[in-house]
Parts: structure tokens; sequence; C-alpha cells
């Protein structure tokens, strides 16, 4: 991938973590980005592709951190704890696709596949460590819940009280 997209990519996900899907244009990524709208068209020619693009970009960022703290020692529900609590801390913001999934009903479909994808890989990958389904779903939605109680009450220690009984 080029330095090109990689910047629309960081520049859309920006304006997406900031205003949600159906809150940002091309013009405003090409503007954060120094370039013309025709050049973000030219590597991502539907704003669904980039979208999606930036979906599954931060999903697998996602999964290979949590991936590093389980290398590191952690175990699968303190590994996912530890990279939703350092994402809230380092952004201050929602998880993207948790974001992007409470608008679900307003997304292109191969963007609503993408948001999908991190729901699903997570509640796999919980499960490949261990767990049950139901508790997986669980893990998954109690950390997507404390940090948007965390976000909205402008409170990062309510994502550790409310994640604490996960550890």
């Amino acid at each position: 991938m080029t330095d090109t997209a990689e910047a629309i990519l960081d520049a859309a996900e920006e304006r997406i973590r900031g205003a949600g899907y159906s809150g940002f244009s091309y013009r405003d990524v090409a503007a954060d980005v120094g370039v013309k709208a025709s050049s973000v068209h030219y590597h991502f020619p539907a704003k669904e592709k980039l979208a999606a693009a930036v979906a599954r970009r931060y999903t697998d960022r996602f999964l290979d951190a949590v991936d590093q703290r389980q290398a590191a020692g952690a175990d699968i529900v303190a590994a996912w704890r530890q990279v939703f609590r350092e994402a809230l801390h380092r952004d201050a913001r929602m998880c993207l696709c948790g974001a992007m999934a409470a608008t679900s009903h307003d997304l292109a479909e191969e963007v609503r596949v993408e948001v999908r994808r991190f729901f699903l890989l997570g509640i796999e990958r919980l499960m490949q460590g261990g767990l049950e389904r139901d508790a997986a779903v669980h893990v998954i939605a109690t950390l997507e819940g404390a940090m948007l109680a965390a976000n909205v009450l402008d409170d990062h220690s309510l994502f550790d009280s409310g994640t604490a009984a996960l550890i």
C-alpha cells in the first residue's frame, strides 16, 4: 500500500471516529491529507470501499495487538481488556467498529460486513482461547459497553471498574 493510501486511511479513520460513517466526505479526507479528492477516489473508488478498508485495517491491527499481549503471557480475556484499555487511553474514543456498529443500519453492506467481522473474529478468538460462546459474547459486550460509558461520561476509570469482573 502506498504512503498516500495509508494517509487516506488514517484521515478517514479519524473522520469516521469523529463524525461517524455518514459524517465524512472524500473532500474532507482529501483536505486532511493534502491531496485532491480525485486522489482519494483513485485509491478507494467509493466511500463504502474506503470505510470498509478502514474497518478491515482496524480489525487486523486490533487482533495483532491482542496476539502480542497473549505472546507476552496475558490470558485471552486479559489481552482483550488490555488492548481495549490502551485504545481508550491512547485515542480517548470508542472502538472504531463498536462506534460503527451503533449505526449499522446506516452502513453500506460492504462496511457492515467488515464491522461484523470485528465482532465475529473477537468471539471466535475468545472461544479458541477456551471460553464458551456466551462468555465470549459477554466479554466483548462488557468491553464495548465499558468503553462507551467511559467515553460518554468522560471518566476513563469507569472502564477499569466496569471491566474488573472480567479478570
